[in-house]
């Protein structure tokens, strides 16, 4: 029998055993950064999507902050062919409380599928959010993922827009943004159109989104806008209203 050289690597190469992939929970918003994010993820051979994890508003029956339906959440969920995790907030919720409804969603995933220990998020640039959501990971014994950490915002939202996503302001910050931007559509236009200072992809709050179709959806989610509330006397929100079911009759 010969033995292999040290340059020889057809031995070594004859039975390969791939690693594992790592299975990863997505935090989800139904906005854009989160769509592109998982994109990202499931681009790498190296990462399985296990699930999504998304916070909601008993309340309204809304998805936490982006203000968008509970239907069209599960909606998002159907059309990416990933489970739903859900965990439930109050109207108004202190870090305290998120941080509890966080570790129930975790010990939930958990239950189902036990080696996973690694959340994604879809954070940019923001130092003191990444370490608020490390220690906090950390306490449960996660790790934490960021696929687009560090990206130039302004090429990142061109990116989506031109890669085809269809995806709405559902919310907007009107100390940073004018009321007028929500229930736009995100695209080429709207980022022609925001002000000097305005984070191209919103990440300093200044507007929340949600995602209805793009390439790694199966199918689409047809909206369109409905009323327009305004909250706390400065979040203006949008409700995006789903087109293809009759409306709800009164009891």
């Amino acid at each position: 029998m010969t033995m292999p050289t040290p340059h020889d690597t057809t031995a070594a190469n004859a039975n390969p055993i791939a690693a594992p992939a790592l299975p990863v929970l997505v935090s989800w918003s139904g906005g854009k950064d989160s769509t592109w994010m998982l994109a990202r993820l499931l681009d790498d051979p190296g990462v399985q999507v296990i699930g999504l994890l998304t916070s909601v508003s008993t309340v309204y029956d809304r998805v936490s902050i982006h203000g968008v339906r509970r239907s069209i959440l599960r909606r998002q969920a159907d059309a990416l062919g990933l489970p739903l995790f859900e965990v439930t907030l109050g109207a108004t919720s202190s870090n305290e409380d998120y941080e509890a409804a966080f570790a129930r969603g975790l010990a939930m995933v958990q239950a189902a599928h036990p080696t996973c220990a690694t959340i994604a998020f879809g954070d940019l640039f923001l130092e003191d959010v990444r370490a608020w959501r490390d220690a906090l990971v950390a306490r449960h014994g996660w790790q934490a993922l960021y696929p687009l950490w560090g990206e130039p915002t302004p090429a990142l939202a061109q990116a989506f827009v031109t890669a085809g996503y269809d995806a709405w302001l559902s919310c907007v910050d009107t100390t940073q943004l004018d009321a007028s931007f929500v229930g736009r559509r995100y695209d080429a236009a709207l980022l022609a159109a925001l002000p000097p200072g305005v984070d191209p992809c919103g990440e300093r709050g200044e507007f929340h989104t949600c995602v209805v179709n793009g390439p790694i959806f199966r199918a689409a989610i047809p909206v369109m806008t409905g009323e327009r509330v305004l909250r706390e006397e400065r979040f203006a929100y949008s409700d995006l209203v789903e087109t293809d079911r009759p409306p709800a009759t009164a009891p």
